[in-house]
């Protein structure tokens, strides 16, 4: 059942994803919204929409606790539609009561990658990725996966991004969501 539903085998209205930065939440999102004939909405593309500008000019100029409280607002507003495959920032789920409190009618997917794909998709676009942005971008990915994974074990189901592209895995997860549902 779906987070807060009481019926057995009810389906979600909407599907969250969450996971670390290049874990393939916004490519996965786009497939799967594709296969459900649902909308998919990116939280971070829609934070740069609703600023006029970058995630990382949030950082530079604001700093990353702004940026939190921007995300905090703009997730709260698309959480609240229906039919919707959502994508979160990888730091987002990670706040005390996030996943606990999802609205009824919400599946939760943590999209687990390893580090080192994690690294080497996240070298592909310098300069996007402002958390990373340091002399030892594996030691840092390696530091925020420690603190991140408990916040993202959270989640209803575990899905491995390693391997297959994101229409497969989006075809997946649309195949699973057909079965009756169970956590997991």
């Amino acid at each position: 059942m779906t987070r807060g539903s009481e019926a057995p085998g009810e389906a979600p209205e909407r599907i969250l994803l969450v996971g670390f930065m290049a874990a393939g939440k916004s490519a996965v999102g786009r497939a799967l919204a594709r296969e459900l004939g649902w909308r998919f909405l990116d939280f971070d593309r829609e934070i740069a929409r609703s600023e006029g500008r970058s995630i990382p000019a949030i950082f530079r100029d604001d700093g990353e606790d702004a940026f939190r409280e921007i995300e905090a607002r703009v997730a709260a507003e698309l959480l609240g539609r229906d039919q919707v495959v959502l994508a979160s920032g990888g730091g987002w789920p990670c706040r005390p009561g996030r996943l606990d409190a999802l609205p009824a009618g919400t599946l939760s997917i943590w999209i687990k990658v390893r580090e080192d794909v994690i690294l080497e998709r996240a070298s592909r676009r310098k300069g996007k990725r402002p958390l990373l942005d340091v002399d030892d971008p594996a030691a840092r990915i390696r530091e925020l996966l420690t603190e991140r994974e408990p916040w993202y074990r959270m989640a209803d189901w575990t899905i491995p991004g390693d391997h297959g592209s994101p229409a497969q895995l989006a075809r997946r997860i649309a195949a699973r969501l057909r079965e009756p549902f169970t956590r997991g």
